[in-house]
């Protein structure tokens, strides 16, 4: 009883076509594939620009060393 028939799986197909039709399944699939291909080109935008650091967010660095310290005095 877990599997589910062919015949169900035919008689689920026919129902929503039924509801959405033909043509709203077919540009519903082409709005799925253009927002993939954005994503895609968006993922590839980011890839390309050099990372900034964000102005106020950096601790401020040490510019002496340990050995330079000691050193010095």
């Amino acid at each position: 009883m877990g599997t589910f028939s062919i015949w169900h799986w035919l008689i689920v197909i026919v129902v929503i076509m039924l509801l959405f039709g033909r043509g709203k399944i077919s540009e519903l699939m082409g709005d799925v594939a253009k927002g993939m291909k954005s994503f895609k080109k968006g993922l590839a935008d980011d890839d390309e620009t050099p990372a900034t650091p964000i102005e106020g967010n950096s601790a401020p660095m040490a510019t002496e060393t340990t050995d330079e310290k000691s050193k010095a005095t």
